[in-house]
């Protein structure tokens, strides 16, 4: 692809500071985590530890809550599966809510209908990087004394009034895979806006020691106090995450041109509408990428739209390619049922998402806006 969808953006800083893990004595529980950790947490304002992907840092935040077998937690139709899996894996059962045609994202009201006795939890997803309304799901979480985790995978540099995503609910984690807004090659991280989380997550991330290698009078002396897991990011990941920490101002700002750009050539096309995901005055989004949704006329032609972008060096991706309900694992519950997540539904089987990163400027969007109008023009013929 001349424009592929995404690309990690990796340097001479990045190399040399994993050269300088490398060679140094320490390839774990280090300096470059440490740093990395802080630096995180300054930028997004809250407290923060590493994890060895998003998926973990999920999983150790119900675990943290106490989600067992019996609880029920809401969980998004439109996201990722990882979203779903790790309710599962505690034991719980995952309880899918339909989502907004115009954001992607799921809604307080929606959420309302399916509260039972036995929800513990809400897994808020910020879709593409666009803030939920958290406001109305806080106030409902309250009243109700449930955990709200947010899923921040896509939203790195995403604020709601002003709050950086992830510290609004009980928990958030975020994704360094190598296409997110930044990348330590796979990664994750888990942010509170309280220490005394971050501190027990750290020993549940590293097997439940009651002391950190660096806490220890003695080496190699510890006890196990907590049924951990081995969620450790290495050192050398947290170096090129603490070199590209430095760049993502820019890469932020990148994003948001290219998507203002790819927007206003796009806005006028009829057979496509472009989902929102940049925000508003209260919802800052991180701009992940544009994804346009196709007229109920031309849906059943999206393999040949993409097939014809994709042949003129234009690379896409589809978010989500089905509704979690829906996929193999999930849909034996005679409860998800298409009917159900008819928004989850379209957005899965009608849109495409184009590109928008860093890796990409302004007149790259005017060739991406070109290949979009030509597939769309000969899906007509």
């Amino acid at each position: 692809m001349k424009i592929p969808f995404g690309r990690p953006i990796l340097g001479e800083a990045e190399r040399a500071a994993v050269l300088k893990v490398m060679a140094g004595p320490q390839l774990v529980h280090g300096p470059a985590a440490k740093q990395f950790e802080a630096d995180f947490g300054s930028y997004t304002g809250g407290h923060a530890t590493s994890v060895s992907s998003c998926t973990t840092g999920l999983h150790l935040a119900y675990v943290h809550l106490g989600i067992v077998p019996g609880d029920e937690v809401i969980v998004p139709a439109q996201t990722h599966v990882a979203t779903a899996h790790v309710v599962a894996h505690t034991g719980a059962t995952p309880v899918f809510v339909d989502c907004d045609p115009e954001t992607g994202n799921i809604s307080a009201a929606r959420i309302a209908k399916v509260l039972t006795p036995r929800t513990k939890a809400i897994s808020v997803v910020h879709y593409l990087g666009l803030p939920v309304d958290m406001a109305p799901i806080m106030e409902l979480a309250r009243s109700r004394n449930l955990f709200v985790v947010e899923d921040a995978a896509l939203s790195l540099g995403a604020t709601y009034n002003g709050v950086h995503t992830g510290l609004i609910g009980d928990a958030g984690c975020f994704s360094f895979y190598p296409v997110k807004h930044i990348t330590t090659s796979e990664g994750g991280m888990f942010v509170s806006r309280h220490q005394d989380i971050i501190s027990r997550i750290e020993k549940l991330k590293s097997f439940g020691y009651d002391k950190q290698v660096g806490e220890r009078t003695v080496p190699g002396h510890y006890d196990v106090n907590l049924l951990g897991y081995n969620y450790r990011l290495s050192e050398i990941a947290c170096a090129i995450g603490v070199e590209q920490m430095k760049k993502l101002p820019r890469f932020l700002e990148q994003r948001a041109q290219n998507y203002a750009a790819l927007k206003a050539a796009l806005v006028d096309v009829a057979e496509l509408r472009i989902l929102a995901s940049d925000g508003d005055a209260v919802r800052k989004g991180s701009h992940y990428c544009l994804a346009i949704v196709l007229a109920d006329r031309i849906a059943s032609k999206r393999r040949e739209i993409i097939g014809s972008i994709n042949g003129k060096g234009v690379g896409t991706s589809i978010y989500y390619p089905v509704p979690v309900p829906l996929t193999a694992l999930y849909k034996n519950d005679l409860a998800n049922v298409p009917e159900a997540f008819p928004n989850a539904l379209r957005i899965s089987q009608q849109s495409i998402a184009l590109p928008v990163g860093p890796h990409l400027n302004p007149d790259d969007m005017k060739t991406v806006a070109q290949a979009v109008k030509a597939a769309i023009l000969e899906c007509r013929s």
